[in-house]
C-alpha cells in the first residue's frame, strides 16, 4: 500500500477518533458520577438513586452542549471571543453560577403542569421522574447532533407532561399552563427578535449611518453600554442572585440603575481617549462593543447557570427526596453533592459538545458583527425581565435564537431598501455618463441617513419616481435573503422548538412504562 493511501486513510478516520474520544470521556463522567452517588452522597444509598445521578449527569451534559451555546455563541459569531476562551468563560461562569446561586430548593413537579396529587404512590412519581429525565436528555442530545438550538426547559416540561400521562392520565395535566408553553413557542423568539432588531436599528440609525462615527460613538456608546448594565444588573440581581439575596423587581432595578451611571461616568473618558485614534469606519464603532460582549458572555452564563441548572437536577433532587423522606413534597432540598453533579456536567458536556452549537448560533444563521452580537446579548436580558414581570413563560433559548433572526431579518429589510433607492438613483441617471453615475452613487453610499433622504427628496422633486415591478422587488428580496439569513436554518430550528414538547413526552411515556415494566415484582 502506497504512503499517501494510508496517509488518505488515516483523515478518513481522523473524524471518528475525535468522536471516540468526546463519547469516551463523556461516559468517564458518568461513570464517576455513579461511584460519587453511591460511596460520596450518602452510604445507604439505593441503585434507584445512583441509576437517577447518572442519568442527571447524562442530562447535565446535555444542557451543557445545547443551550449554553446560545450565550456566548453570538460574541464567538462576532469574533469578540475565541472559541476556546468562550467555552472557558462559559464553563467558569456556569458552574460558578450553579453552585454559588444555584436555589436551596426545586419544584418537584416542573412548571406545575401536571397534579401531584394523583400520583398514586411515591414509587410511581420516582419511574415518572426517572423517565422524564432520560427522555429530555435523550432528545436534547439527537438535537445537539442535528445542530438545532432547542429549550432545556420545554424538554424536561415535556417529560414530566409524557410521563405523567402514562402514570395518570390525561387529567393530570394542566393543560391551561401547557398552553402557556406553546404560546411560548411564538412570545419568545418574535420578542427577542423585535428588541435586538430595534437596538440595531438604533445603533445604525445614530452611529454606523452618521458621517462622523466617532463623534456620534463617543455620544451613543456610554450611553448603550449603560443601559446593557443596568439590564444585566437588574436581570442578574433578580434572577442570578435570588439565593443571596431575594429582592423585589423595583429594588433590583433601583440598584441595577445606580451601577448603570456608575458605569456611563466611567466609560465617558474611556471612549472619548479611544477614539481619538479610532478611524472613522465601521470597524472602529463595533471594536467599543468587544469588551462589553464579553462581560455580557459571562453574566449570561452565570445566571443560566444559577436558574437552568434545576433543569438537570431538578427531578433529581425530587427522587433523592422521595427516596430519603419516603414520600412526595411539593418542594424538595438540593444536596450540595447534586448541585456539583448539574455544575460540572455542564462544563464537560459544553466543553465536548458545545462549538458544533456555539457555531450554528454565532455564525452559520446570520453573519454577526460586535455591535450585533451586542444587540442579541440586550435583547436576551431585557426580554426575561419583561417576561418575567408579565407572567409569561419564556425559553432563554428561543429569545437568544429569536435575538439572531430578529438581526438577520431587520439587516434584510435595510438592504431591501438600500437596493431600492440606488434603483431609483440608477433610473434617474440613466442617460448620463457611467463615471458620473459611479460618483453620485459613492457620494449616497457614504452620507449620512439624512442625508440620504434629502438626495432622494431631490431626485423625485426633479422627476417623477419610477417604480419597480413585482417581479424585480420579488427578485430583490431573494437575492438578500439567501445573503443574509439561511432559511434552511430557520426551517430546521422552528420544526425542532414546535415538536420538542412532543417528542419528549412521547420518549418519557415510553421510558415510564419500560421502567415499570423491569421493576415491578
Amino acid at each position: 500500500m502506497e504512503i499517501h493511501d494510508i496517509n488518505k486513510i488515516e483523515q478518513a478516520t481522523h473524524w471518528g477518533r475525535k468522536e471516540l474520544g468526546r463519547l469516551g470521556l463523556g461516559i468517564l463522567f458518568i461513570i464517576g458520577v455513579m461511584v460519587y452517588a453511591s460511596n460520596i452522597a450518602s452510604p445507604d444509598v439505593n441503585i434507584m438513586l445512583v441509576a437517577a445521578a447518572m442519568i442527571g449527569g447524562y442530562m447535565a451534559m446535555n444542557i451543557g452542549a445545547n443551550d449554553v451555546a446560545n450565550n456566548v455563541g453570538p460574541a464567538v459569531g462576532s469574533r469578540a471571543l475565541s472559541l476556546t476562551g468562550a467555552i472557558l468563560i462559559a464553563a467558569i461562569f456556569e458552574a460558578a453560577g450553579a453552585l454559588i446561586a444555584g436555589g436551596d430548593v426545586v419544584g418537584t413537579i416542573r412548571k406545575g403542569i401536571i397534579d401531584p396529587a394523583m400520583i398514586p404512590n411515591p414509587e410511581t412519581f420516582v419511574w415518572l421522574m426517572m423517565g422524564a429525565l432520560l427522555a429530555a436528555a435523550i432528545w436534547l442530545n439527537l438535537a445537539t447532533a442535528l445542530g438545532a438550538p432547542v429549550s432545556t426547559t420545554h424538554s424536561i416540561v415535556g417529560g414530566v407532561l409524557g410521563a405523567g400521562i402514562a402514570a395518570g392520565g390525561w387529567h393530570i395535566a394542566n393543560w391551561a399552563k401547557v398552553g402557556q408553553i406553546a404560546a411560548s413557542w411564538v412570545i419568545s423568539p418574535v420578542l427577542g427578535g423585535a428588541i435586538a432588531a430595534f437596538f440595531l436599528f438604533i445603533i445604525k440609525r445614530k452611529i454606523t449611518y452618521q458621517e462622523d462615527m466617532i463623534s456620534a460613538s463617543k455620544r451613543m456608546v456610554p450611553l448603550l453600554v449603560a443601559l446593557m448594565t443596568w439590564a444585566f444588573s437588574s436581570y442578574l440581581i433578580m434572577k442570578g442572585l435570588k439565593k443571596i439575596w431575594k429582592t423585589d423587581v423595583l429594588t433590583a432595578m433601583g440598584v441595577g440603575l445606580c451601577i448603570a451611571v456608575a458605569v456611563y461616568l466611567i466609560l465617558l473618558p474611556v471612549i472619548g481617549r479611544a477614539a481619538k485614534s479610532m478611524s472613522n469606519n465601521k470597524e472602529s464603532v463595533n471594536s467599543l462593543f468587544t469588551i462589553p460582549l464579553i462581560f455580557a458572555a459571562a453574566l449570561l452564563s452565570f445566571a443560566h447557570g444559577a436558574n437552568d441548572v434545576a433543569n438537570a437536577v431538578g427531578p433529581l433532587a425530587a427522587i433523592n427526596g422521595v427516596l430519603s423522606s419516603g414520600g412526595m413534597t411539593a418542594k424538595a432540598a438540593i444536596p450540595l453533592w447534586v448541585m456539583v453533579v448539574g455544575a460540572i456536567g455542564i462544563s464537560i458536556g459544553l466543553a465536548l459538545y458545545g462549538p458544533r452549537l456555539i457555531r450554528t448560533v454565532g455564525s452559520e444563521i446570520t453573519e454577526l458583527d460586535q455591535s450585533r452580537a451586542f444587540c442579541i446579548a440586550m435583547a436576551a436580558a431585557i426580554t426575561v425581565i419583561i417576561a418575567s414581570q408579565l407572567g409569561l413563560p419564556v425559553s432563554s433559548t428561543h429569545i437568544a435564537v429569536g435575538g439572531v433572526f430578529g438581526v438577520g431579518f431587520l439587516r434584510e429589510y435595510l438592504k431591501i431598501c438600500y437596493a431600492r433607492m440606488v434603483e431609483e438613483i440608477r433610473e434617474h441617471h440613466a442617460e448620463e455618463e457611467q463615471e458620473e453615475l459611479q460618483a453620485y452613487l459613492e457620494r449616497f453610499k457614504n452620507a449620512s441617513i439624512d442625508e440620504k433622504g434629502r438626495m432622494l427628496k431631490q431626485l423625485k422633486e426633479s422627476r417623477s419616481q419610477l417604480a419597480l415591478t413585482k417581479r424585480e422587488k420579488k427578485g430583490l428580496r431573494r437575492i438578500y435573503r439567501e445573503q443574509l439569513v439561511r432559511r434552511d436554518h430557520v426551517y430546521k430550528i422552528a420544526a425542532a422548538w414546535v415538536i420538542t414538547v412532543p417528542a419528549s413526552g412521547l420518549l418519557a411515556a415510553m421510558f415510564y412504562f419500560m421502567l415499570r415494566g423491569m421493576l415491578l415484582p
